[in-house]
């Protein structure tokens, strides 16, 4: 679902493609409903570092030398120091003194491994840790948010159950790969997701435009309902489609005539104090969207700082000085997140994820032995200037994940990477797979749970072989 005044502007080629699939019917061999597994978590949190969050100068802190001209590279593994946080045994990195007094609340996993995709492209990368599917598939791929839409429905029918917050579809040459994974795939438009750009104009997103009522607005979906009826690229897709897409045109108008629903949209009504606390700039004030959302019945939300070539997360130079900006964005609106979810009594029931693609390194790029492209900006083996500080190589032999919430331990530490380099997960690695299979079994959606597509299970996991966490439940 889309906002509607963007709809016809943004279906991307992914979108189109879907409406040729069938009907995505429960195959043969699926878990039953009646054995799924008992939900602990009702909704989604994803806090997506977009562009490769490196681990060891955030979750994940190793030998830390501060900098100084001269000093050799394969000397420096972090360029922050440890900080200690309120759960003894665990330590984060400086600039995380915010995310450091909730560890108490949630899970550490230090183990998460990503794949080897050869020459390394974010947006491969994203789509594969998105939809669980390394690219490219002949099928259009769900989002997992799609999945948890598709397989629990909403938990408010005014508010659409998958909202992604934050992503600008302007990645340059990436774009295109980029819109692909934002996409319901053969699911169904009704299922994909509701795109919020920026979470300051989102109030913006639900309302009529200017100067239409809403029982105008309802003559227009009308007369739009006929045109697309008869729209020739519809007449070439399913009838499953071109009811789901109809079906998403349904809730977009359901969505204007309710403003109760819509205020949940309008983060300006928020207490101005507790505004302020969120307040670091877009990724901060989606956190405080997504906590509204969560309130209001949204089933899964996504926040992201963003993907941007080059720019954020994505540290090809100047890596220390652009991560320091980036903990001072999301320090504190992720801890004041976990704070207000359990100040609401709503943390329990809702899972939030922190994530991203992959990590960094300031040497190696990929693993040991990766054909991968070495792609720095600050190719040296010495410090010579500040630039040269930080973690400017794409590292996807460890990573990791922060959880929350949705029936997962507090204050516990999984997972294990080597203290020297390579940084390998050594201890309990935790694929995308199985990462996927945790979050939707705190869902109560099994790890098998798949749709016949094209006369073949297409599974919420990869062949539906992912194996949830058990140990990360308490």
């Amino acid at each position: 679902m889309q906002p509607r005044r963007e709809f016809l502007k943004t279906a991307s080629t992914a979108t189109l493609a879907a409406l040729a699939a069938g009907s995505p019917e429960q195959a043969v061999g699926s878990t039953p409903r009646s054995e799924w597994p008992e939900a602990k978590a009702d909704s989604v949190i994803i806090l997506w570092m977009g562009g490769g969050m490196a681990a060891p100068d955030t979750f994940d802190p190793k030998r830390y030398v501060p900098f100084e001209v001269g000093v050799p590279l394969e000397k420096i593994i972090s360029t922050f120091p440890a900080i200690d946080t309120n759960v003894d045994g665990i330590k984060i990195t400086e600039g995380l003194e915010n995310i450091a007094q909730v560890m108490d609340r949630g899970t550490l996993i230090r183990s998460h491994k990503v794949a080897d995709l050869g020459h390394i492209l974010h947006s491969r990368h994203q789509y594969h840790w998105h939809t669980g599917y390394e690219p490219p598939i002949t099928v259009a791929a769900p989002h997992i948010g799609s999945w948890v839409a598709k397989s629990l429905g909403p938990r408010n029918p005014a508010i659409p159950p998958f909202i992604d917050v934050g992503q600008v579809m302007n990645a340059g040459g990436e774009t295109e790969a980029l819109k692909a994974f934002h996409t319901a795939g053969f699911l169904g438009s009704e299922h994909g997701p509701f795109m919020i750009p920026n979470p300051d104009l989102a109030a913006k997103a639900v309302e009529p435009p200017p100067g239409m009522d809403v029982s105008r607005f309802s003559n227009r979906y009308k007369a739009f309902e006929k045109l697309a009826k008869a729209s020739p690229v519809l007449r070439h897709g399913s009838s499953y489609q071109r009811e789901s897409l109809l079906r998403s045109m349904d809730s977009a108008h359901r969505i204007l005539g309710d403003k109760k629903a819509a205020q949940a949209f309008d983060v300006s009504l928020e207490d101005k104090n507790n505004l302020a606390k969120y307040d670091t700039g877009q990724f901060g004030r989606g956190c405080l969207l997504a906590r509204r959302l969560v309130e209001a019945g949204s089933r899964f939300i996504e926040v992201t700082t963003g993907y941007y070539p080059f720019k954020k997360w994505d540290t090809h130079e100047n890596g220390h000085l652009t991560v320091k900006k980036m903990k001072e964005e999301i320090d504190r609106p992720i801890a004041q997140l976990i704070l207000d979810l359990e100040a609401r009594g709503l943390l329990d029931r809702t899972l939030v994820v922190l994530a991203s693609e992959f990590s960094r390194d300031m040497i190696i790029e990929g693993v040991p032995g990766s054909s991968a492209r070495d792609q720095s900006r600050a190719k040296t083996d010495v410090l010579k200037e500040m630039k040269h500080y930080g973690q400017h190589r794409h590292f996807t032999g460890s990573g990791s994940v922060l959880m929350f919430g949705g029936g997962i331990k507090k204050g516990f530490l999984y997972g294990k990477t080597a203290e020297e380099r390579p940084l390998l997960s050594i201890e309990n690695p935790v694929s995308i797979a199985d990462l996927h299979a945790t979050i939707y079994h705190s869902l109560g959606i099994p790890a098998d749970h798949n749709y016949e597509i094209e006369r073949r299970p297409f599974y919420a996991t990869k062949d539906g072989k992912g194996k949830p966490v058990l140990d990360l439940f308490a």
